[in-house]
């Protein structure tokens, strides 16, 4: 029994900057209390701030200090140039630079103007950028709530009344339950990213705590149903009236349990019961693996996803010649 997933936490975007300057300090020290600024903090006394910014100046390479500060002041001047529009886009890109020496930085150039225009200039950008930042947070908590809760409705047919996960259900239609609401939420559009990336994060954890076997075993299901769902919508298996046997079996396997594999595999290839030879199993699985390459977007999890879907396919097709070669020859 293993417990329920807790709700993970938002991501971790929370340096702390801290401002000593004026007028800027006013600006940077307002609305900013989603986890990158906290007005409280702010109390700090500026002889705090100057033996830390000493220390860090101290302990860091001279040449990388200045690098860093070149690549603050190029973001700094290309969010001044730019109009409303490429203003959130330049925010949205460069999200996990709005730091604390990001903050320091704007403040100390708002310090050396020479005029209250320039000044002012500085204020309206900061406030600007805290504005996008904290939209920007706080729709990412929102999505992270929405894909957990989601989670929760697949994994609800394995959950009992106390909350805990069963592994494997008691109920022998929990699985049939499962695949039912991920396909249900699939074609609704709600499987994507931010969901792939809350199950992944999970099952990463449940595998870091090591206690946990239920949850782990549960998270890699809703894993495989997601990829059997989204590569069985699209055939390959015919070509114009012709049927395309090696295709065919493998999209038989794609849209089968895991636990079925072996036998599908026992019963269509040609070194156990069936007409597919290994070689064209492999052709297809690999032409697969290309198309899914190509339909998806690089980096993304539901690339990452569907391909460990069809790599598990191809190293249970390897086992399993092997085994039966292994039979024949002796």
């Amino acid at each position: 029994m293993t417990s329920f997933l807790a709700t993970p936490s938002s991501p971790a975007l929370n340096p702390s900057p801290l401002s000593h300057y004026s007028p800027l300090s006013s600006v940077l020290l307002q609305r900013w209390n989603v986890g990158f600024i906290s007005t409280a903090k702010f109390s700090i006394n500026i002889r705090v701030i100057r033996r830390k910014t000493l220390l860090c100046a101290v302990s860091k390479d001279a040449e990388e200090s200045f690098k860093k500060t070149v690549e603050v002041d190029h973001l700094i001047d290309m969010l001044r140039d730019a109009d409303e529009k490429e203003l959130q886009k330049l925010v949205v890109e460069n999200i996990l630079a709005f730091n604390e020496g990001f903050w320091i930085r704007l403040a100390a150039r708002s310090d050396t103007c020479k005029s209250e225009d320039d000044k002012k200039d500085y204020e309206e950008l900061a406030s600007s950028v805290m504005s996008i930042v904290e939209l920007i947070v706080h729709k990412t908590k929102e999505k992270i709530e929405s894909a957990t809760d989601i989670l929760k409705d697949i994994l609800r047919p394995v959950v009992d009344e106390e909350g805990e996960i069963c592994w494997p259900p008691r109920n022998p239609d929990a699985l049939n339950q499962m695949e039912k609401e991920i396909n249900r939420r699939e074609l609704e559009g709600q499987l994507d990213e931010g969901f792939l990336a809350e199950v992944s994060a999970q099952l990463r954890q449940a595998k870091e705590d090591g206690d946990k076997p239920g949850l782990e075993a549960m998270l890699q299901k809703v894993l495989q149903l997601y990829a059997s769902r989204v590569l069985s919508k699209r055939s390959y298996a015919k070509k114009g009236t012709e049927v395309l046997l090696p295709e065919q079996f493998l999209e038989t396997i794609i849209r089968a349990p895991e636990q079925e594999w072996n036998q599908r595999l026992l019963d269509g290839l040609t070194i156990g019961k069936g007409k597919v030879t290994p070689e064209e199993l492999f052709a297809v699985i690999n032409k697969r693996m290309e198309r899914t390459l190509i339909r998806t977007e690089g980096g993304s999890y539901a690339q990452r996803i569907l391909s460990e879907y069809l790599k598990g396919i191809q190293s249970r097709s390897e086992e399993i010649v092997q085994v039966l070669e292994g039979k024949t020859q002796s």
